[in-house]
């Protein structure tokens, strides 16, 4: 089996003196969907910081290829080929969509590529070639999600990473997002490692999926697998079964601490 492209080993990332994820550790295969699950305040937007090199972590290590990336600078990161989409849709608001989409490919010298890549993002979201010229702080907020992404495809990445893309959106535009997030996948073999609070959508989207609850990993498996269990019905998807939720919620507290 192939070393993974992205792999965390055993990653302890504090907030100042509050430990934020504790021993975490997760691998990511080339070309997967890989999704972490999990409630506010668990630590999946930390894991995300710690890889892109946002946050240093105190213990354990970042591989990305074989190479080890731990606590390298966030620039230094995205220019070995690791995006990161991070959550809020934070695009230059003053700044037209055109131009949010060339500032993520400040790193490049090839202008022709840059071209064929910016339209290559109108393709995939048509709605930004409408608004190419305006600012981006007046796009709604689904179109801001649709540039934030467009703008780290520019820079050409292996692996994604996106944090909470649904976050805000409507039922509408959130099926919409992650339509496209499979067509990069599947047509630009974008490698994803995505956090996402819609438990739902996630598990049909990803390949494999962690569950993380207070800073720690507490369940790993394909998707396929994920989205059969009882807890993750019933916690994560809101399935419920009046007959069974006490021994369940015991199951849970028993095994999740």
């Amino acid at each position: 089996m192939s070393e993974p492209i992205l792999k965390v080993s055993n990653v302890e990332t504090y907030y100042g003196p509050i430990m934020a994820i504790r021993g975490v550790s997760i691998s990511v295969n080339e070309g997967d969907i890989v999704t972490v699950l999990g409630s506010n305040g668990a630590g999946k937007t930390t894991i995300l910081k710690t890889i892109s090199g946002v946050m240093d972590p105190r213990k354990g290590k970042v591989t990305f290829q074989g190479e080890d990336i731990t606590s390298r600078e966030p620039d230094w990161v995205m220019r070995r080929g690791i995006s990161h989409v991070p959550e809020g849709r934070e695009v230059f608001p003053f700044l037209s969509v055109q131009e949010n989409l060339r500032m993520g490919a400040f790193t490049r010298k090839d202008a022709k590529g840059v071209a064929d890549d910016i339209d290559m993002v109108f393709n995939y979201f048509p709605v930004l070639k409408e608004r190419r010229e305006q600012p981006a702080g007046q796009l709604s907020g689904g179109e801001q999600q649709m540039l934030s992404i467009s703008r780290a495809l520019m820079s050409r990445p292996k692996v994604m990473l996106l944090d909470e893309p649904s976050l805000g959106l409507s039922p509408r535009l959130v099926k919409e997002i992650f339509e496209i997030i499979v067509r990069l996948n599947k047509e630009r073999g974008v490698t994803m490692l995505l956090v996402e609070q819609n438990a739902n959508m996630a598990l049909k989207t990803a390949d494999f999926g962690y569950v993380l609850e207070v800073g720690r990993i507490v369940m790993e498996d394909p998707c396929e697998k994920l989205i059969q269990r009882e807890d993750i019905q019933e916690f994560y998807l809101g399935v419920k079964d009046e007959g069974a939720r006490g021994e369940r919620r015991w199951k849970k507290k028993k095994l999740w601490r």
